[in-house]
């Protein structure tokens, strides 16, 4: 990942956003809308849209987590608990199919208005029975 001046890009990315921006505040109802609104192609839209993204400043307030769980019925969602009970706002959950009695979970969530500390946090998630293993492995 990259964080790179817009100025230096070709126009191309800044239209991706541009339609992306009409599309979410309901400006425009459809994708070719905003795209004709942004002067760009629909191919070149979905070439892109996956790729190019708006910086957020509270991008730097992401935690991903990697956990290793035992494979049973419902603790993936006691681990699950334990994020939204402390505020966490989640992002992207990814879950490999179990092997060997175990599955890995990786999830992805913001961090500022969590009521606990991100120390704190994992040593709550290490507690839910069940949970193997848990590390960082991006954010703060």
């Amino acid at each position: 990942m990259l964080l790179i001046d817009k100025s230096v890009l070709p126009e191309i990315f800044t239209k991706v956003i541009q339609v992306k921006r009409l599309l979410q505040s309901g400006e425009k109802a459809s994708t070719a809308d905003a795209c004709l609104a942004a002067g760009i192609s629909r191919s070149a839209y979905y070439k892109y849209k996956d790729s190019v993204f708006e910086y957020d400043e509270n991008t730097g307030r992401i935690l991903t987590v990697h956990a290793v769980l035992c494979d049973r019925a419902g603790i993936l969602s006691r681990f699950m608990s334990v994020l939204y009970e402390s505020g966490a706002n989640i992002l992207t959950v990814n879950q490999n199919i179990p092997s060997n009695g175990n599955a890995t979970v990786s999830v992805s969530f913001r961090i500022e208005k969590m009521s606990i500390t991100p120390l704190e946090l994992t040593r709550r998630l290490k507690a839910v029975d069940g949970v193997k293993s848990i590390q960082h492995i991006a954010g703060d």
